[in-house]
């Protein structure tokens, strides 16, 4: 990321990608907005690649500028994160500032180009309209599972957070430990848990690893860090 203060406004361009590992920018996002007097104006001109987890992420950075009665702006944006806003229905949500500016450049710009020349054809090298069609429905109905799942695993990271005093960051890597240890998939493994508060049981062996998992946690640093150690009060 690079930022530069622009009035009462921070202005944030990001290369790279967004994805998971982008939720690691929160915090330092939360603490931009929380310095600029209007909110962050985005330039993503440069991300090659955005999935469902990257989108997550900055419309978590909107809650919480909605929350602070500030806004946060996608200026611009290239084809890969516009697809995804397109495809979720969340260029709205994101790209409109509520405000005039007629100087500003558009919001969204690096539109993905046509897949027909002028005569209707397709041009050399492209992906018949059919197989592109095949790709575009699949990618949604994976986006909207997502985006469908999304609040129970948010859930689920909420009361791990509050029964073991874990990060967010700790609870989203013991989510994701457990699935993986028990072959489980993330939503459902994020179910159960959820069912737990209503009198449910875990199967014993997803509740050996999830125990693992958190004695396993070090609450004090990110996501990722699993020491081999720790106090007995802990592995308890």
């Amino acid at each position: 990321m690079d930022v530069v203060a622009d009035g009462d406004r921070m202005t944030v361009t990001m290369w790279g990608e967004l994805d998971l590992g982008s939720r690691r920018l929160l915090p330092e996002l939360y603490d931009m907005l929380a310095l600029s007097g209007g909110g962050i104006d985005l330039r993503l001109d440069a991300v090659g690649f955005c999935d469902c987890s990257g989108l997550n992420a900055l419309l978590d950075l909107h809650a919480r500028a909605v929350d602070q009665g500030k806004s946060v702006i996608v200026r611009s944006c290239g084809v890969a994160v516009e697809r995804v806003l397109d495809l979720t229905g969340t260029r709205e949500t994101l790209t409109d500032s509520g405000r005039p500016d007629d100087d500003a450049p558009p919001a969204l710009s690096g539109t993905a180009p046509s897949a027909t020349t002028p005569s209707g054809t397709a041009p050399s090298g492209t992906a018949p309209p059919e197989e592109d069609g095949k790709d575009l429905r699949a990618e949604v109905a994976q986006l909207r599972r997502a985006m469908q799942t999304r609040p129970t695993i948010d859930l689920a990271r909420g009361i791990l957070m509050a029964s073991f005093g874990l990060t967010p960051e700790a609870a989203w890597s013991v989510l994701v430990r457990t699935s993986q240890n028990t072959n489980t998939k993330l939503h459902d493994l994020a179910r159960d848990l959820v069912g737990t508060v209503r009198g449910t049981t875990l199967p014993e062996q997803v509740q050996r690893q999830l125990g693992a998992a958190i004695a396993g946690t070090d609450r004090r640093d990110e996501v990722g860090a699993y020491p081999t150690g720790g106090p007995a009060e802990q592995r308890d």
